[in-house]
C-alpha cells in the first residue's frame, strides 16, 4: 500500500447532519480525526477557534447562507479550506479560489477524490478535483474568440487550468501520474497550438483565461 499519509484534524461545515455523519465515517477510516462540526455561520463562529483543526471541509450551500463568506475568516485562522460542494459550475469554483480556498472537490466524485484532496492540503498543496478542473477548462476554451484553444486536447486543457492555479511542474506531474518531462511536453504543444512566445506568455494566458 506504500507509506501512510499524514492524518489531519478536520472541521466539518455542512448543513446536513447525515452528510456530516457519512464524512466522519469516511475520514476516520483513513485515520483522520474530526475536531468539530457546524451547519451555519453562527456555529462556525462559536466552535471553529477551539477546534485546532488543520483543514475545514466546507459546503458552499448552508441553508440560506453561502459558505463563500466563511473562507477568508477560516484561512485567517490558519486553517486550510477544502470546498466540498454540489456546485460544479466554473463561477462557483472560481469564486471559491478567489475567496482563498485551498482546494475544491465536487460531491459527485468518488470518495478517493476527497481523500486525495485532504492529503494534498495537509501536505501544503492546493488541489482541484478532476470534475472541477474540467469545468474550469471548458469555460476557459468555450469563448468564440478563443478559436485556437479548441485545438487543445482535454488533457491539455486540464494542464492549462493547473498552471493557472500556480501549481509547479512537479505538482502537475504527480496529479496526473506522469513525469515532469511529459508535463513540459504538454506545455510545448500548448504553446505551439496557441501561437505563444513561451512559458511566461503561456502562464499569463492561462491565468487570464481562467479568471474571466
Amino acid at each position: 500500500m506504500g507509506f501512510r499519509k499524514k492524518a489531519a484534524s478536520i472541521f466539518l461545515i455542512d448543513d446536513h447532519p447525515a452528510v456530516r455523519q457519512g464524512l466522519k465515517l469516511l475520514l476516520s477510516q483513513e485515520g483522520h480525526s474530526i475536531s468539530g462540526e457546524a451547519g451555519s455561520h453562527a456555529e462556525v463562529a462559536s466552535l471553529l477557534a477551539s477546534s485546532h483543526a488543520d483543514v475545514a471541509l466546507l459546503d458552499l450551500s448552508l441553508s440560506e447562507e453561502s459558505g463563500l463568506g466563511l473562507i477568508s475568516g477560516i484561512r485567517n485562522a490558519g486553517i486550510a479550506v477544502l470546498v466540498y460542494s454540489m456546485h460544479e459550475d466554473p463561477d462557483s469554483i472560481e469564486k471559491a479560489f478567489t475567496a482563498g480556498a485551498d482546494g475544491y472537490v465536487t460531491k459527485r466524485e468518488m470518495a478517493e477524490a476527497l481523500l486525495t484532496a485532504v492529503s494534498d492540503l495537509v501536505a501544503g498543496k492546493r488541489h482541484i478535483s478532476p470534475r472541477a478542473a474540467q469545468s474550469l477548462a471548458s469555460r476557459a476554451v468555450d469563448h468564440p474568440e478563443q478559436g485556437r484553444e479548441r485545438l487543445l486536447s482535454d488533457r491539455e486543457k486540464e494542464v492549462l487550468v493547473k498552471l493557472a492555479l500556480g501549481e509547479t511542474n512537479g505538482d502537475i506531474a504527480a496529479f496526473f501520474g506522469i513525469s515532469v518531462r511529459t508535463v513540459e511536453s504538454y506545455f510545448s504543444r500548448i504553446i505551439a497550438k496557441l501561437g505563444l512566445a513561451g512559458m511566461k506568455e503561456l502562464r499569463r494566458h492561462a491565468i487570464t483565461r481562467n479568471h474571466r
